[in-house]
């Protein structure tokens, strides 16, 4: 695992990589920027980006982060990332606005939620067949993978799932676990 951390990240084709005071990935999908350690230096030779450190005694956290941070970018701007959320519940639903998404969950008013820059959204309709209860799908995809993730998590908390009906926002993957009833409780 340690060894694991020193190897070279593979750049992939029709991507460009230069490093400055910050990294720069610029990729068909768009470009990012990657914070750079002190502790550390970058360097891009033969399609290859190299970490070295500066330094013997660095922080190893700090080394497995920016690797991270390097490969997910190089991800990102290639392939780009995609979460979704499915919206449950009889009387719901959302649409599309300019710059945002407007969301009826049960509340006395709207809630309109405006979508960063480099953030795009979608709504489907579900499948065929499926519970009345599933209202729609939700797909948030963009290139970064921090504010992909942040964006879905903040639309989630507009209306967690409800413990009981399941009523609300979920991940595609979340299982709600729901509680019983009054009456099923003997």
């Amino acid at each position: 695992m340690a060894r694991a951390n020193f190897k070279p990240i593979d750049i992939p084709e029709k991507v460009e990589v230069s490093v400055g005071e910050k990294i720069f990935i610029k990729g068909p999908l768009g470009s990012l920027e990657v914070p750079l350690f002190d502790d550390f230096k970058v360097e891009v030779k033969d399609k290859k980006i190299i970490v070295e450190k500066t330094r013997d005694n660095f922080d190893k956290a700090k080394l497995g982060l920016l690797k991270a941070l390097i490969s997910n970018a190089l991800t990102g701007v290639t392939k780009g990332y995609e979460k979704t959320l499915y919206l449950w519940g009889i009387g719901y639903r959302v649409e599309e606005i300019s710059g945002g998404l407007r969301f009826f969950v049960g509340y006395s008013h709207p809630v309109e939620f405006p979508l960063p820059e480099g953030i795009k959204a979608s709504i489907d309709k579900p499948p065929r067949g499926q519970d009345k209860n599933f209202i729609a799908i939700i797909k948030i995809s963009g290139i970064d993978k921090q504010l992909v993730g942040e964006t879905a998590a903040r639309i989630r908390r507009i209306r967690p799932p409800d413990a009981y009906k399941g009523k609300g926002l979920r991940y595609a993957d979340e299982e709600v676990r729901l509680k019983p009833g009054k009456r099923s409780v003997a």
